[in-house]
């Protein structure tokens, strides 16, 4: 009987963070008290990612690790999602490069452990068809709000199913609990957080292990089975108290990544577990936990397929990319608790055509080209005719987003308005001979020529903020 478990994994956490000293000083004439939480930094998104374009990035490199692209099913987990009635997941699986013509598809939310019961249902789901869920979150936050310091935005994918597996799944249990640490309103920007001790002893210190204790039971394992313990918990000390009164071994407890990143939500037990498996051997335990209106608790053991396996994007990496951020206003502005005052160049309407934006799918969200059935040549956008030889022969489909592309030119606009200047917009120049002018974004301006190497990244183009509709389409930003 073949094993049912992790096949591949994959971490994002977007590229900007921000110093919490320097958000700790902006606050500093009225709130003293925030010096308290001033180590480390916090991830924050670009004015173009949010929980949509945080998932693609963390599928895409997810899919690269699988043998197999027979994905049956996509479930997306967020409590930021983009939209409350439009199926986020359809959106993410063919920007992902899924097709969508045979792919289920559901959006989980309404609690931090989205992600876990997500997991934990693909898991059961049975069958010999591979399964993706992925868990994103872009957290917001009140200004001066200790939240604000320790909230963070990221990603991670995992793929589930049977056959050769990096982690086999033991087994998984839930409860379900009117328990309430914190909520959010539909309709509100932010969360309502309760009192911290309450938190800790009525609920992590109760709730959590009695679940994990059930479900190590009837595993038939010990605590001292255990080699990895991932808990999330923006409270400080509580996984190393819960593990204590598990009796696990205190070196369990895995970091909760809270001086890189903060803590990203429904995304943060997946972003743990993939730090576990980073670092698991042939053989040992990890048990994941989800936390919120209850409690999920899942338990896994690495198989001799983890020693040669090697993510995308593993944990470490997508964290050591990150750059520090000391504009505190920067944070706020992408976010949208300021409004700047642009200038009449940003007084456009940006409504979205969707019925072009429809029939031109396969080009705007999958990226994909043309090939000419003449003269080979790749052309995007698909035009009616060739652009070198003239043939109106139909076109071959030419996928772009993950083709390897160099800056061919490039300009810095600081007249066009732009939600972060200045605009860098330039020729990609692509390996097969493709040569689009695009957007390019994460740009180090110290470390950015002609020859740059460049990957693909799915990003907000346009915000409606008449009618709230976000327009998605690629930009090019630099390689590593």
């Amino acid at each position: 009987m073949s094993e049912t478990g992790i096949k591949s994994y994959a971490a994002y956490v977007p590229r900007l963070r921000m110093d919490r000293a320097a958000v700790a000083a902006a606050h500093a004439w009225a709130l003293p008290s925030l010096r308290g939480h001033a180590k480390g930094e916090r991830s924050f998104c670009s004015w173009d990612e949010d929980s949509i374009t945080l998932s693609v990035e963390a599928v895409r490199a997810c899919l690269k690790g699988m043998k197999s692209t027979g994905v049956a099913a996509l479930t997306c987990a967020s409590t930021t999602p983009v939209f409350a009635d439009l199926q986020n997941s359809a959106l993410i699986a063919v920007a992902a490069g899924l097709d969508g013509r045979s792919l289920s598809g559901l959006d989980a939310s309404g609690s931090l452990r989205a992600g876990t019961s997500a997991l934990m249902r693909a898991l059961e789901a049975g069958g010999a068809a591979d399964r993706l869920v992925v868990a994103a979150d872009d957290r917001h936050a009140r200004p001066g709000s200790v939240q604000e310091m320790q909230y963070g935005s990221g990603s991670c994918a995992l793929a589930v199913g049977a056959g050769e597996v990096i982690a086999r799944y033991l087994g998984g249990a839930s409860s379900l609990s009117p328990f309430v640490d914190h909520f959010r309103a539909e309709g509100q920007k932010y969360d309502y957080q309760w009192e911290e001790r309450w938190i800790r002893d009525e609920g992590y210190l109760k709730i959590v292990p009695e679940l994990c204790k059930g479900l190590l039971a009837r595993a038939g394992l010990t605590s001292s089975a255990i080699d990895f313990f991932c808990l999330p918990a923006t409270i400080s000390g509580i996984a190393p108290a819960v593990g204590k009164q598990l009796q696990l071994k205190p070196e369990a407890v895995v970091d909760n990544l809270a001086a890189r990143c903060g803590d990203t939500g429904a995304a943060h037990p997946l972003l743990m577990l993939a730090a576990a498996l980073e670092s698991a051997k042939p053989g040992q335990r990890i048990l994941a936990v989800g936390f919120g209106a209850g409690c999920d608790a899942l338990l896994f053991e690495a198989t001799p397929s983890i020693a040669a396996y090697r993510s995308a994007s593993p944990v470490s990496a997508t964290l050591a990319r990150g750059v520090t951020d000391k504009n505190y206003t920067k944070l706020l502005s992408f976010g949208g608790e300021i409004e700047l005052d642009w200038g009449m160049r940003s007084e456009t309407d940006q409504k979205t055509a969707l019925t072009q934006l429809y029939r031109a799918r396969d080009q705007v969200i999958a990226f994909q080209g043309g090939k000419c059935a003449g003269c080979g040549a790749i052309q995007f956008p698909r035009l009616p005719a060739c652009v070198r030889c003239g043939s109106t022969a139909p076109m071959a489909a030419a996928p772009l987003a993950n083709e390897p592309a160099k800056v061919a030119t490039f300009t810095a606009d600081w007249l066009m308005f732009y939600p972060s200047p200045p605009l860098y917009v330039g020729l990609v120049q692509f390996d097969n001979g493709a040569r689009v002018l695009m957007e390019m974004v994460d740009v180090d301006p110290t470390h950015f020529e002609v020859g740059t190497p460049l990957r693909m990244v799915f990003r907000v183009k346009e915000q409606d903020s008449l009618r709230h509709y976000s327009r998605y389409f690629w930009k090019a930003a630099p390689l590593g």
